[in-house]
């Protein structure tokens, strides 16, 4: 039988490592009145990392940031992505993306926004009109994009190595720096802009995407949409008070508990949850979460299709298409929220 009791203490630990009283009288208070060791433990695995790690985690990001606007000789647009932003993270001291988006160029949707004007040669859209200007003045950049994220990158490393005595830049696609203040980590990401055919019809910087700088292999990779997929979960999530967020933790957290490795990436945690039709949660009592991602996982196991069609929370990647491998971590994830499942039946 599996000791909650146990578990319980590790989801304290990775939310409260630093053991702030603060934090620990809140997570506390929020399991006020619960007296089932199981019920605490799936109502911790679905709670907010407290906000007095998540500030610090988002203040070592800004300090990163102000160092780059202040020494680097250009300017860039800065974004941050991953799940603080969601504040789907389940540990206290976590890691933030900071995104350095170079202002030279932006790779683009043209070929796209011709094919629309094509098929929509008479139209008197907002959007047909706003396609058409856009690529009437369209104009191709003729410098080396590479070669402009390779020297943003060479900046990017030597302002930080001269501001942080632990900076790591020996990885591909970012700069890990570490602010000792803080007691955080920073991933320093260079990339460009994306423009999409939605961010081109005017829909805005959400559909704006990216791609990731590879200087190992002096190369783009992507178009990725980490915006639009943060501003999805957010807006589904207030939609269903908070609901969207408690099952993607829970999920992250058995993960993190499992005996086992379970190979699924917050990415595809994400997509999972997001993707369970919100009319079946959005009045759920927090127990009953439980039964509903069960419901979900049971259905992705063993019905093929549904599993090959789920697609990413940007509708961009298929998750579980020709990944077997993929498929069996599910199934692990599966049994393991049925034991849960279960003992809350009891």
């Amino acid at each position: 039988m599996t000791d909650y009791k146990s578990l319980i203490n590790r989801i304290e630990d990775r939310y409260n490592p630093e053991l702030l009283t603060e934090a620990s009288n809140r997570t506390v208070a929020s399991l006020a009145g619960i007296d089932r060791d199981i019920a605490k433990y799936v109502k911790l695995a679905m709670n907010e990392v407290d906000q007095l790690y998540t500030q610090k985690t988002l203040d070592a990001g800004e300090s990163a940031k102000s160092r780059l606007q202040e020494c680097l000789p250009y300017q860039v647009d800065f974004r941050y992505q991953g799940s603080v932003m969601t504040r789907t993270h389940i540990k206290g001291i976590s890691d933030i993306d900071l995104l350095t988006i170079t202002k030279v160029f932006q790779d683009t949707d043209y070929t796209k926004a011709k094919q629309f004007l094509e098929n929509n040669q008479y139209s008197y859209s907002n959007d047909a009109a706003r396609v058409r200007v856009w690529v009437n003045n369209f104009s191709r950049y003729t410098g080396d994009a590479n070669g402009n994220l390779r020297q943003l990158r060479f900046d990017d490393e030597r302002v930080l190595k001269s501001r942080y005595a632990i900076c790591d830049t020996t990885k591909a696609k970012a700069i890990r720096i570490t602010n000792q203040n803080y007691h955080r980590d920073v991933d320093v990401v260079v990339a460009s802009w994306h423009d999409s055919l939605d961010y081109i019809k005017g829909l805005g910087d959400t559909y704006r995407g990216i791609y990731i700088y590879d200087k190992d292999r002096n190369e783009r990779l992507g178009p990725d949409f980490p915006f639009l997929s943060i501003d999805r979960i957010n807006a589904r999530s207030i939609s269903t008070d908070g609901r969207l967020k408690k099952m993607i933790r829970f999920l992250k957290n058995v993960k993190a508990d499992f005996e086992l490795t379970i190979d699924l990436s917050s990415f595809d945690i994400n997509a999972i949850c997001y993707d369970i039709d919100f009319n079946e949660y959005k009045d759920s009592h927090y127990l009953d979460l439980v039964r509903v991602i069960w419901s979900k996982l049971y259905t992705l196991c063993c019905n093929e299709t549904e599993a090959n069609n789920l697609k990413s929370v940007d509708g961009t990647e298929y998750i579980f298409r020709n990944k077997p491998s993929k498929m069996e971590n599910l199934r692990r994830l599966r049994e393991e929220v049925y034991k849960i499942y279960n003992e809350i039946k009891r």
